[in-house]
């Protein structure tokens, strides 16, 4: 990948580490399916200016079903039900080798051995987490949701695939016309009218912090940069960057949030970090940055009374 690629690849990263703190933020605000559907309605509206992207419908839809409506929702559910910031920004990284898998085979995109390695080194750091669940930091129906959102957004990753050279801002914008009415009716059924109406009559200045972030930033700016970035390079090349994501994400979430993880849970981080180094082969710059990044998440959680 050429240099500015790489840099808008880890500018996603940082920008969707950040994001699962938010999401946090916002869930004070607001009920998670309710959350999900706001923040689409808002990303939307940029339809009104920008022209429908040459991609069937059929497809549109499958793309907005799985990356969309499956991964957000499923994630939303999983942090509402325990699932930590930080160890979610972690444990939705399971994308990158679905995606690789998928990819493989329906693409036929070859998997050199280190992309096996690093796949099944990532999956041995997902396990040691799971081996966690139950307790007071990590509930296993939280962990089990948030293994589903990542199954969804590694489909989501090949479907964009076949987009061709539609613009993916006005892509994004139009995939999330598909979201936000069945997200609302499911909201109003499972979570109710009740909850709903407190949410709208009650927010505060973190609940509109929340959804302009996660609608502007996350969904607009980091799938529409990501977008073009899977579909000029393969998918063993782009997706692995997405591994950084846990690092800024336990970074922001020990800054903002104050949470701490016990020392299998960091285990576990540790060896989703060294998948990463792994599948992206010998990078220094990396490996430094990524050592920087552990260095400051250690000082944020310990420098926090107990």
């Amino acid at each position: 990948m050429k240099r500015q690629h790489i840099a808008l690849a880890v500018m996603v990263a940082a920008i969707w580490g950040v994001n699962f703190s938010v999401i946090r933020i916002g869930l004070g605000s607001f009920p998670p399916i309710f959350l999900v559907a706001v923040r689409f309605m808002i990303v939307a509206l940029p339809v009104l200016f920008l022209p429908r992207p040459q991609v069937p419908w059929p497809r549109m839809v499958a793309i907005a079903t799985t990356l969309f409506i499956g991964q957000f929702t499923l994630l939303f559910l999983s942090m509402s039900h325990g699932m930590p910031a930080g160890l979610a920004s972690v444990v939705l990284q399971a994308q990158a080798f679905l995606t690789m898998g998928f990819a493989a085979l329906l693409f036929k995109e070859r998997l050199r051995g280190q992309h096996v390695a690093g796949m099944l080194l990532a999956c041995a750091g997902l396990a040691l987490i799971a081996s966690t669940a139950g307790g007071a930091q990590l509930s296993l129906l939280g962990f089990v949701l948030c293994v589903a959102a990542a199954a969804c957004w590694a489909m989501g990753n090949v479907l964009l695939r076949g987009t061709g050279s539609a613009d993916m801002m006005a892509l994004m914008a139009w995939l999330s016309l598909v979201p936000p009415i069945p997200l609302f009716a499911l909201s109003l059924v499972m979570e109710g009218p009740g909850r709903i109406a407190h949410a709208v009559t009650h927010i505060d200045g973190g609940g509109v912090f929340a959804v302009l972030y996660l609608s502007i930033l996350s969904t607009t700016v980091g799938y529409g940069v990501w977008g073009k970035l899977i579909r000029q390079y393969p998918a063993a090349q782009v997706t692995p960057y997405a591994l950084l994501v846990p690092v800024f994400g336990m970074l922001a979430s020990g800054v903002l949030l104050g949470e701490r993880f016990s020392a299998q849970q960091w285990g576990g981080v540790a060896m989703v970090l060294m998948a990463l180094a792994v599948l992206l082969g010998s990078r220094a710059w990396l490996g430094r940055l990524i050592a920087r990044l552990v260095q400051l998440v250690d000082r944020s959680t310990d420098s926090r009374p107990s």
